[in-house]
């Protein structure tokens, strides 16, 4: 085989190999699920249904977990003055893994008016892992305490996860059981989100690599084959 048809051949399987790589990396999935909540209220119940979203970050040796709602729920039938109201929720934890996680958030910073959904802020806790693997992160109940009252509004439709995450256990483990963490705040400095766009410029690079250490042997042996022709 000529140098040049070796030199191509090196390039093209350093591509593939590049190209393993990044299909073989796991990589955290997330999407908008539409929840459709029954709100048990002081004055009845109430339905309502809103997308929700829930993203994780790496925080030292567990991940934050953040569940947003992108329409309000349930209502008032009198005006919520400035911090009236403080929600918290559960998401429930599949997979790899089994319990609850508690998220809980900031009472609302503006006042809501009567008879208006309740626009719920961004809630979130520390989830530490106990069990290596997927794990996945579906909705659960909502609660809202207001005015000395309680509000609790429960998914009724078949939920399918919002976030799936690969995680890895503190010293790798794959036993025992896993239990959400509330709303601690973690320790470390947090890495960049672990959802798709981020996990792909991870495996971007890491592909990159690959391809470039095939390029550069691939160079190593073009130049070694002129030099033993220019020895000759």
């Amino acid at each position: 085989m000529s140098y040049r048809k070796r030199t191509a051949a090196l390039a093209s399987a350093a591509a593939l190999a590049g190209s393993a790589v990044w299909m073989a990396a796991p990589v955290a999935r997330a999407e908008v699920v539409d929840v459709n909540y029954q709100c048990k209220t002081p004055i009845g119940d109430k339905s309502a249904v809103s997308p929700i979203d829930i993203k994780g970050v790496k925080s030292g040796s567990g991940y934050r977990i953040t569940m947003s709602w992108q329409k309000g729920v349930s209502s008032s039938p009198v005006e919520l003055g400035k911090g009236a109201m403080t929600p918290s929720a559960t998401v429930a934890l599949g997979g790899a893994d089994s319990g609850t996680l508690t998220v809980t958030g900031p009472a609302n910073d503006a006042a809501i008016p009567a008879n208006t959904p309740i626009k719920i802020n961004d809630l979130s806790g520390t989830y530490t892992p106990k069990k290596s693997g997927e794990v996945t992160f579906t909705a659960g109940v909502l609660t809202i305490k207001a005015l000395g009252t309680t509000t609790t509004c429960t998914p009724t439709n078949d939920l399918g996860p919002s976030l799936t995450l690969d995680v890895t256990a503190a010293g790798g483990g794959t036993t025992g059981s896993a239990q959400g963490g509330g709303s601690g705040s973690g320790s470390g400095d947090e890495l960049p989100q672990t959802g798709p766009e981020d996990s792909a410029v991870a495996l971007g690079t890491l592909g990159g690599t690959v391809l470039l250490a095939g390029a550069a042997g691939a160079l190593w042996l073009t130049r070694r084959h002129q030099g033993a022709r220019t020895g000759r």
